[in-house]
């Protein structure tokens, strides 16, 4: 099989691999690397990580459905993650998922017009005591107000942010 990621690349995750006791104690940082390059995990990228990792694809794509930041599907650039834990609902009227969704004009799991952001549900992301909050690339936010939302949202198309998904 001709390798799609860099063969270098390659043989860091094979060393990678190699030094785990049992190769799928290394599933999520292969997947997380091919991610990062394909920008999300590709069907190609997945048959990838299983050769890297000596796993079917099967039990790679297992693996990987049940992570909320492997992304199966192409994503914008800022994927952001927002909780819609019963804490952050109590300190918000307005539902921070729906604000975003509406002003970014997509649904969920949609790449926004200019390919800048995904927005995603998830069931709690640990910061309750800055609730409502919302994580964009790993990062969290919070508490949010549509003001800080818009902020938020205006300096990460402007200003470089060294963010990345899932480091």
């Amino acid at each position: 099989m001709d390798a799609m990621i860099p063969q270098e690349m390659r043989d860091q995750l094979q060393a990678q691999v190699a030094s785990a006791e049992h190769p799928r104690e290394q599933a999520i940082n292969v997947m997380y690397a091919v991610q990062k390059h394909y920008g999300y995990l590709t069907d190609e990228g997945l048959v990838e990580a299983a050769d890297i990792l000596r796993l079917t694809p099967l039990e790679v794509e297992e693996l990987a459905t049940f992570y909320d930041f492997i992304y199966r599907e192409p994503v914008g650039k800022y994927v952001i993650h927002v909780c819609d834990g019963v804490v952050c609902w109590m300190f918000h009227e307005n539902s921070v998922f729906e604000y975003l969704c509406k002003k970014l004009e997509v649904c969920a799991g949609q790449i926004s017009a200019d390919g800048w952001f995904t927005v995603l549900p998830a069931a709690c992301i640990g910061f309750c005591d800055r609730a409502p909050a919302m994580l964009i690339n790993g990062k969290m936010y919070g508490p949010l107000t549509p003001q800080l939302i818009d902020e938020i949202l205006e300096k990460l198309k402007t200003a470089y942010c060294d963010l990345v998904i899932c480091k």
